[in-house]
C-alpha cells in the first residue's frame, strides 16, 4: 500500500472515531440549576412582547386547584420539566411534578414581574411566616412559627395590619436582591410593575383576590389566605403553604433559578416553541402543562387555538404528559364554553392527555373548545 493511500485510511478511520464518539454522546441533560446569567439569557430570550389580558391576575381564581395533586404525583417522570401560566397556583403543582425546571409562559409581562417578586422574596425568607410577613408588608406575630398549620399561620397574622415603613423596606430588598445580587436588568417599565404588584400585595395583604377586590365584597374569587387554606379531594392541605417541608423546597428551586419566567402568547410564534427545542437540546419532556383555562379564551379566535395546538405539537412530551385545565361548570354541572365565571358557576380541574390532544388535532378532530375537553 503506498504512503498516500495508508494516509487516506488512517485518515478516515479518525474520522470515522470522531463521528462515532460524537453520535455515541449522550444529549446535554436538563440542568437542575441555572446561573444567573443563564436564567436571564432564557427569560430574555424565549419572550416575546408584552401582551394584554383584562385582568391583572394577582393570584389565582381556581379554588379546585389541589383537587388534582394526587393523580399529578401518581407516575409522572421526575425531574423533566413542568410548563405553566399564571401566578401562584403553579409553586403548589410543582411540588407535585417535582420537574428539574420550569418555565412559566404568560401573555402579562406583568406576571413574570410577579414571578420575580415571589423569587425575591422565597430567597430573602427563612420560613413560611416571614414569607407572609415580606409577602404582605406585616409585622410577624410571635405565635407564627415553623410548625404552625397554615390556618394558624394566617389567623396569627389577623392581629398584624399593614405597615408602610416594613413596605417600603421589603420594596427596596427585592429590588436589591434581583438587580444589585442577581443582576437582572430590570428597565424602568419593570421596575414600576414591581411596585405596583407588590403595592396591591401590601394593600389587600391575605385577602387581595384574582382582580384587586377590596375586602367586604362578596364575589367568585377567593382570595389568596382562601387559596392557601384550600385541601384536596380527601381534606389534606397540600398548598406551597401548607407545611414547612412545602415552602423549602420551592425556596430551593427559586435558589437554583430553576422557575423560569417568560412572556409569551401561547398562540405566539417564539415563546412555547423556543421552550420546546431547548427541552429537545436537553433531551427532556413535559410532564404537565398547566394551562387553566386560557384555551377557553384562544377559541374566541380560530386562528388562535389553532397556533396554539401547532406550537403545543412541537412540544418534546410522552404517553404520561398531561393537561392541567381548569373548567368552568354551571351549578346544573353543563360545561361552559366562556371564560367568564358567573357568580352561578364553578371550577373544577383536570388532568388531560397530551399526545391524544396533538394527535386529534393532527387528525383534524378538533374543531370546538368541547372537543378538547371531552
Amino acid at each position: 500500500m503506498s504512503f498516500i493511500r495508508r494516509y487516506r485510511v488512517v485518515i478516515v478511520i479518525a474520522l470515522g472515531l470522531v463521528l462515532f464518539r460524537v453520535a455515541a454522546r449522550p444529549a446535554q441533560e436538563l440542568p437542575s440549576r441555572l446561573t444567573d446569567e443563564e436564567f436571564w439569557k432564557l427569560t430574555s430570550d424565549f419572550s416575546e412582547p408584552d401582551g394584554n389580558f383584562h385582568s391583572d391576575n394577582f393570584v389565582s381564581n381556581e379554588r379546585s386547584f389541589q383537587h388534582v395533586l394526587s393523580d399529578l404525583s401518581r407516575g409522572r417522570q421526575p425531574g423533566s420539566a413542568y410548563i405553566g401560566v399564571g401566578p401562584e397556583q403553579n409553586f403548589t403543582y410543582l411540588l407535585a411534578v417535582k420537574p428539574r425546571l420550569a418555565f412559566i409562559v404568560d401573555i402579562r409581562r406583568q406576571n413574570l414581574i410577579e414571578h420575580l417578586m415571589f423569587k425575591a422574596i422565597f430567597e430573602l425568607s427563612l420560613d413560611r411566616a416571614e414569607f407572609i410577613s415580606r409577602l404582605f408588608s406585616r409585622p410577624r406575630p410571635p405565635n407564627a412559627g415553623r410548625n404552625s398549620t397554615v390556618a394558624e399561620l394566617f389567623d396569627a397574622f389577623r392581629s398584624s395590619g399593614p405597615d408602610m415603613n416594613l413596605y417600603q423596606d421589603n420594596l427596596q430588598a427585592i429590588r436589591n436582591k434581583l438587580m444589585k445580587e442577581h443582576g437582572f436588568a430590570l428597565n424602568t417599565a419593570d421596575q414600576s410593575s414591581l411596585e405596583y404588584v407588590f403595592r396591591a400585595f401590601f394593600r389587600l395583604g391575605p385577602n387581595l383576590t384574582y382582580d384587586g377586590v377590596q375586602v367586604g365584597l362578596t364575589g367568585a374569587m377567593p382570595s389568596f389566605e382562601q387559596l392557601m387554606r384550600e385541601t384536596d379531594q380527601d381534606g389534606a392541605s397540600r398548598s406551597f403553604m401548607a407545611t414547612e417541608d412545602n415552602f423549602q423546597s420551592l425556596k430551593d428551586m427559586h435558589r437554583r433559578n430553576a422557575l423560569v419566567p417568560v412572556v409569551g402568547d401561547f398562540a405566539g410564534p417564539k415563546a412555547l416553541r423556543s421552550v420546546g427545542q431547548y427541552l429537545k437540546d436537553h433531551n427532556a419532556t413535559v410532564t404537565a402543562f398547566y394551562t387553566s383555562n386560557v384555551e377557553q379564551y384562544l377559541f374566541m379566535s380560530e386562528e388562535s387555538w389553532r397556533k396554539f395546538y401547532g406550537n403545543v405539537s412541537t412540544l418534546p412530551v410522552d404517553g404520561r404528559s398531561v393537561f392541567i385545565r381548569g373548567l368552568i361548570r354551571s351549578e346544573a354541572g353543563d360545561l361552559s364554553s366562556s371564560p367568564a365565571l358567573p357568580l352561578s358557576s364553578h371550577y373544577e380541574t383536570g388532568l388531560f392527555s397530551i399526545t391524544d390532544l396533538v394527535a386529534s388535532f393532527k387528525a383534524g378532530k378538533i374543531l370546538t373548545y368541547y372537543d378538547v375537553v371531552r
